[in-house]
């Protein structure tokens, strides 16, 4: 019973738990983990997880979440925070980058390690539209079909962007491509760009820019860069992981009630997560926000984009397992995002399948919990629209270990390094002032310098993508659960077996990474946060 205080002002209350012992000495705990806001009587339920078939109590949930985070861009600056040590001593990122952008060695690296590796796939066979020429291409006395057969030949096609709007910035109307690139991976284990299209339809005006085209080239990739931000930021962040992310956790809070395995499983991977993209609805996205102030994509077609972005998701591709298989990317060398991100699948898999099936000890169990299924036909529903085409959903532990993946690790790899690959902005421009050229030899440095982005765009995107990546000062990392709302002690052993297997895995990353040249971490469990909070 809270007491309305006589002499000072009333508070709210946010008690984590209380303990209650028996008179025949047992100890109850009462998870509570919510606001108390009035004098009025509350009732909780001890900390035993309980299906729906199990619970015949009928207290409801009341939802209030903890205080707001305020996220400001101006709480330090942040042209002298890029000075300081990030990301476990990666301090040093933004000068490779300056000092590396226009190599095609690390133009291709950034297709499998940088903060947009969901576009590149195995070539098998050349699209129709992208008609590359044995005589174009130099593959050191291989074919074209030889290279294809080997595996050695990979498509990054931006064709979701054909025919986007683009949008006017500063009174300017802007230009952004629907590229196409053709690359192969040497005898070295690099992976090089050997051919650019920047227009879906060939046409007399689209040549095809391969590496001997001087500066021609160096243009054509900050055309494929702009394009990457552009697709990236809407569909592979915003998208696959925020929004996807919201739409779990509502489901979660309308469908589940605390006391159920699900909900104390799955709750700390919603932590901030509607908050934040509160925010970035209203400070990022909307008509005055910054992205429309920034971005190529940003204008009067960013909804319609969105639309087609969400058209192509499945749900196969949001299961690492499966995207990589898919997508050809088994066997490619130095794919740091592919060989961590399989790891951290892993423990998060085991680590599901121990708490369900100390809960569910078979299918008919699951089958019978009305509100798991409620919680996924609504995700389904709400989510993926209820198309059919977005893939088999039955598989509930595939299903919950994808939710998990998709709020921590897959949101770090594609949010954390932003500024890393940003901080120098001719490497990721937001966006570009004037159109490609339309037939080569008639570019030089003064257009390269006419086609990037104003100062105000380039500052204002700067200092958003140092924000977006910047790591959260009260940051909860991932197997964290600092919330006690299991009561039994199996899964209380589960949670502390599965911190420790992430602790191996962070071994691992660093010891990896000594060896080098840049560093991979967006994906070490130390880096990557329980849930989308920023």
């Amino acid at each position: 019973d809270k007491q309305h205080p006589r002499i000072l002002p009333e508070d709210d209350w946010f008690p984590a738990k209380v303990e209650v012992k028996s008179p025949e000495g047992q100890t109850y705990m009462f998870p509570i983990h919510r606001w108390i806001a009035d004098s009025k009587v509350h009732r909780f339920r001890e900390a035993k997880a309980l299906r729906v078939f199990e619970d015949d109590n009928d207290l409801g949930r009341y939802i209030c979440f903890t205080v707001v985070k305020l996220i400001t861009a101006i709480e330090r600056d942040f042209l002298a925070e890029r000075l300081k040590l990030q990301h476990g001593n990666l301090c040093f990122f933004p000068d490779y980058v300056r000092d590396n952008w226009k190599e095609d060695d690390f133009f291709g690296y950034q297709f499998l390690n940088g903060v947009n590796p969901m576009m590149i796939r195995r070539c098998s066979a050349l699209p129709e539209n992208f008609p590359v020429t044995e005589d174009m291409v130099s593959l050191g006395g291989q074919s074209l079909a030889d290279e294809m057969k080997k595996g050695n030949l990979f498509l990054c096609d931006y064709k979701l962007l054909d025919g986007v709007k683009p949008n006017v910035i500063n009174g300017k109307k802007q230009y952004l491509m629907a590229p196409l690139v053709l690359l192969r991976k040497t005898s070295h284990d690099k992976l090089l760009p050997i051919a650019i299209q920047l227009k879906q339809s060939p046409a007399e005006d689209n040549p095809i820019f391969l590496p001997t085209d001087g500066f021609d080239w160096l243009l054509a990739k900050v055309f494929v860069r702009s394009a990457d931000f552009n697709e990236h930021q809407l569909g592979t962040h915003l998208l696959r992981t925020h929004l996807l992310a919201e739409v779990f956790a509502v489901s979660l809070l309308r469908n589940v009630p605390m006391v159920h395995p699900l909900y104390k499983l799955l709750v700390p991977y919603t932590r901030y997560t509607i908050q934040i993209n509160y925010l970035a609805r209203n400070l990022l996205i909307s008509e005055s926000g910054v992205f429309p102030k920034i971005a190529a994509s940003g204008g009067d077609d960013m909804k319609t984009l969105l639309k087609r972005l969400w058209s192509s998701v499945t749900y196969s591709s949001l299961c690492i397992p499966d995207d990589i298989a898919e997508r050809g990317l088994e066997d490619v060398p130095n794919f740091y995002y592919r060989d961590d991100g399989l790891k951290l699948w892993g423990i998060i898999h085991r680590f599901v399948n121990d708490v369900l099936s100390f809960y569910y000890k078979n299918d008919a169990e699951v089958q019978k919990d009305s509100e798991l299924q409620k919680w996924i036909s609504d995700i389904f529903e709400h989510g993926f629209l209820s198309q059919t085409q977005t893939g088999e959903l039955n598989n509930k532990l595939n299903f919950v270990t994808m939710v998990i993946f998709t709020c921590s690790g897959q949101h770090s790899a594609v949010n954390s390094g932003q500024f890393d690959y940003g901080g120098w902005m001719p490497n990721t421009p937001s966006s570009l002032q004037q159109p490609p050229p339309t037939t080569k030899g008639t570019t030089s440095e003064a257009t390269l310098l006419q086609t990037l982005p104003d100062i105000n765009t380039t500052v204002t995107g700067m200092s958003t993508l140092w924000l977006l990546s910047k790591q959260s000062t009260d940051i909860v990392t991932l197997g964290q659960y600092p919330e006690q709302h299991f009561g039994e002690k199996q899964p209380c052993e589960l949670i502390k077996r599965f911190e420790a297997e992430l602790k191996v895995l962070t071994a691992e990353i660093k010891a990896r990474n000594v060896a080098l040249k840049v560093p991979y971490r967006y994906l070490d469990p130390l880096v990557v946060e329980n849930s989308v909070s920023l």
